[in-house]
C-alpha cells in the first residue's frame, strides 16, 4: 500500500477556514477531558485562534506553511521566520491522517524552514498530558528541557545541512 503524497506550501489567505477547522479538531483530541470546552472550542477561544492565524498569514514575521493531500489541508504550522526569541507557533495534524506521514513531511519543511533562516535551536510548548505529540516531537529529534505550568518546553538542535528530500511514496 503506498503512502499518499503530502504537499507542503506556504499558507494564504484563502486557507483560513480549512486551518482553523483542522486546529479546532486536533485541539479537541488532546484538550478533553484536561479543560472545559470553552477554553479550547467556544466561541471566544475559536475567534481568538482565527485572529491569530490570520494575523500569522498575513505577516512578514511569521511562516505558515500547510501541509495539503488530494487539494485539501491536512496540516498547518505557523513559525517564526527569524529568530526573535519566539517558538513554534502552532504544528497540528488532522487527526483523521496522523501516523501517515502527514506531520513528519510538515516537519521536515519547518526545519528547512529554520534552517535556511540560520537558526540553531528551534523550541516549541506542549501540553504535557499530549503522550502523542510528545513521543511525535521526540522521534523527530527533539528533547523535552523545561517545564511551564501546563506545558513542556522542547528544543530541537538543527543540523548545518538541510534535511533530505521526501523520497516519493515513503513514510518518514
Amino acid at each position: 500500500m503506498s503512502t499518499p503524497h503530502t504537499l507542503i506550501r506556504p499558507a494564504g489567505t484563502a486557507d483560513l477556514d480549512a486551518i482553523c477547522d483542522v486546529h479546532a479538531r486536533a485541539r479537541a483530541t488532546y484538550y478533553a477531558g484536561h479543560l472545559p470546552p470553552e477554553a479550547y472550542s467556544g466561541p471566544a477561544e475559536l475567534d481568538r485562534q482565527r485572529t491569530g492565524t490570520a494575523r500569522a498569514i498575513a505577516s512578514p514575521e511569521r511562516i505558515v506553511l500547510c501541509a495539503e493531500r488530494d487539494g485539501r489541508i491536512v496540516g498547518f504550522a505557523a513559525l517564526a521566520a527569524r529568530f526573535d526569541g519566539d517558538r513554534l507557533f502552532h504544528f497540528h495534524v488532522d487527526p483523521e491522517v496522523w501516523r501517515t506521514g502527514a506531520g513528519a513531511a510538515l516537519h521536515r519543511a519547518c526545519v528547512g524552514a529554520w534552517q535556511a533562516a540560520g537558526l540553531a535551536t528551534a523550541r516549541l510548548e506542549v501540553f504535557a498530558p499530549n503522550a502523542r505529540a510528545r513521543a511525535f516531537y521526540a522521534a523527530q529529534g527533539w528533547v523535552e528541557h523545561s517545564c511551564e505550568g501546563d506545558h513542556v518546553v522542547m528544543e530541537l538542535a538543527l543540523r548545518a545541512d538541510a534535511p533530505a528530500a521526501e523520497e516519493p511514496g515513503s513514510r518518514r
